[in-house]
């Protein structure tokens, strides 16, 4: 017997918004990806850095985001069990630029090179953090962070303290605060 994910009864709010984003966030990937196996020398030409000697290390980097973007095409078709994935995925697109930074601040790269992290990573930070903020997994309430990031949500939303994950000593119908 299958059992269900305990998101799956409710719907991710903004199902529609979150689909279309996972959908061309999964197309934007696999194309990159077969790029960069075409062609792995089009960023260091783009860029001006010196071509590489062994241009397979991009091309393996191509296959990776690749197959990234099949993984996210599965979270555009069922957005309710791709929290895990679109975690990972937003780690990696802070990670990036976070690393970029570094080489650029070292002088290893070049300035021109940011051009790199704008359309594979920036541009996908706000559509992916709504994602996980709207897909937030319910947990038992009180357990440690999911009860701590209920109740910074619950105080953005404008809900009391404390009423993110019980309500009159008992847990709410949705884990949520009302609006109440």
């Amino acid at each position: 017997m299958v059992v269900p994910h305990p998101r799956s009864a409710g719907r991710v709010k903004r199902r529609r918004f979150h689909r279309a984003t996972f959908a061309a966030a999964g197309a934007y990937n696999i194309a990159w990806g077969c790029y960069a196996v075409l062609d792995p020398q089009w960023f260091f030409r783009l860029s001006g850095l010196p071509l590489l000697n062994s241009p397979q290390i991009f091309a393996t980097l191509g296959m990776v985001l690749g197959l990234y973007g099949l993984l996210y095409l599965e979270v555009a078709r069922r957005p309710e069990h791709g929290w895990p994935t679109a975690a990972v995925g937003l780690t990696g697109k802070v990670l990036g630029p976070l690393g970029l930074a570094w080489l650029i601040a070292t002088g290893v790269w070049p300035v021109g090179t940011v051009v790199i992290v704008i359309t594979n990573d920036l541009v996908w930070w706000a559509p992916f953090a709504w994602y996980l903020f709207d897909g937030w997994p319910d947990c038992p309430a009180g357990s440690g962070l999911s009860a701590r990031m209920h109740r910074v949500a619950g105080a953005r939303r404008g809900c009391r303290s404390g009423s993110t994950r019980r309500q009159g000593g008992r847990r709410s119908r949705n884990g949520r605060c009302s609006s109440a």
